[in-house]
């Protein structure tokens, strides 16, 4: 399933604005409802953060554990993530756990893969 990217400006804008933040210690969610079928992701990453090398290593990371949840997903949000320092540190496994947790916690997934359902 490929993911639908923000990329106009005014889009990061209105997330930003209207949306809700959550902090995690490798990056900071924004999430905003669209009316929209479908959910789609901005990045940021600051220059504080390194060289072009590194910022690119932070998108790279942040794009493959958004991938792992997309799936999971109720539609209709528009998701900015805001990279901070440690996550240039960690797996992309780390951050989509992170992620899973925040978005579980927000309800926009309706359960996590830990879970398991007893009858």
């Amino acid at each position: 399933m490929k993911i639908i990217k923000l990329k106009e400006n005014y889009d990061f804008r209105r997330v930003y604005n209207k949306g809700k933040s959550y902090v995690c210690p490798y990056f900071v969610v924004y999430l905003n409802p669209n009316r929209k079928k479908y959910s789609r992701l901005g990045i940021t990453v600051s220059k504080k953060i390194g060289n072009a090398v590194k910022r690119n290593r932070a998108k790279r990371v942040i794009t493959a554990a958004f991938s792992t949840v997309y799936p999971k997903i109720n539609s209709g949000y528009d998701f900015v993530i805001v990279a901070r320092t440690r996550t240039l540190d960690v797996k992309s496994t780390v951050v989509s756990s992170h992620l899973s947790k925040i978005l579980y916690s927000i309800g926009a997934i309706d359960c996590l893969e830990n879970e398991k359902t007893t009858n």
